[in-house]
């Protein structure tokens, strides 16, 4: 039997939390992220980052792609606090909008975005459904949807490997050692509240989406990568 899905809140919304996730080491992956995202949609303009966090991956798709703008939405409050810093640091006001949305339900008319991307996001969301709907609803004709996740691991024992591979304990101070056990923490109900490649393929498929469009990237992630008819 493979490991059950343990949802975990859809919403980290405390300061803690939003310090901790925003202090992690997410370079290696972000970067894949935006080069994966530009290599198969080198023209977008207008962009839309759901679930943005602290706003990493737009400050890095701005530093690759001189004239993107973004919007960059999350609904938890510390994170965008943190984000508005970030950007603001980077330089990158004036292009990259943050707002607090739902991104189940945003309120920008259909068709708005060359791109909507995601990285994250669907894991936290207890029927993703729901907001994969929205981000294609977003997307304009020609337009590109991609989002990127984590994989449900088969069972505990293959968590706790790529807990240990990804998310290593320093030596250090005890309460440097505590965050990284907190982090440690984060990934682990992380990947027990992720989606399959497979719960994927089926979701997608009742949105008119290529179940094909679902593939599994590394050995921790599953993309969709889709272009709107």
């Amino acid at each position: 039997m493979s490991l059950p899905r343990t949802l975990e809140p859809e919403v980290m919304d405390s300061a803690e939390e939003a310090s901790d996730y925003d202090s992690m080491d997410h370079a290696e992956v972000n970067g894949r992220f935006c080069a994966d995202l530009l290599a198969v949609a080198p023209d977008v303009r207008r962009v839309l980052d759901m679930g943005t966090g602290t706003a990493l991956i737009p400050i890095e798709l701005c530093r690759r792609a001189p004239d993107v703008t973004l919007d960059a939405i999350d609904l938890a409050t510390h994170m965008l606090h943190l984000a508005r810093r970030n950007v603001a640091r980077a330089g990158l006001s004036a292009r990259i909008a943050l707002g607090r949305r739902d991104a189940k339900a945003t309120g920008w008319p259909s068709r708005t975005f060359d791109a909507v991307v995601s990285n994250s996001i669907v894991h936290h969301v207890a029927a993703p459904r729901a907001i994969l709907e929205e981000m294609w609803r977003l997307v304009r004709p020609g337009g590109r949807l991609f989002v990127r996740d984590l994989t449900r691991p088969p069972s505990e024992e293959r968590v706790a490997e790529l807990v240990g591979r990804y998310a290593p304990s320093p030596d250090g101070l005890p309460a440097e050692r505590a965050v990284f056990e907190r982090q440690r923490d984060l990934f682990a109900a992380s990947l027990r509240a992720a989606l399959t490649t497979d719960e994927v393929r089926e979701l997608v498929a009742t949105l008119g989406i290529r179940a094909d469009d679902v593939r599994a990237t590394g050995d921790r992630h599953w993309t969709l990568s889709s272009v709107k008819p």
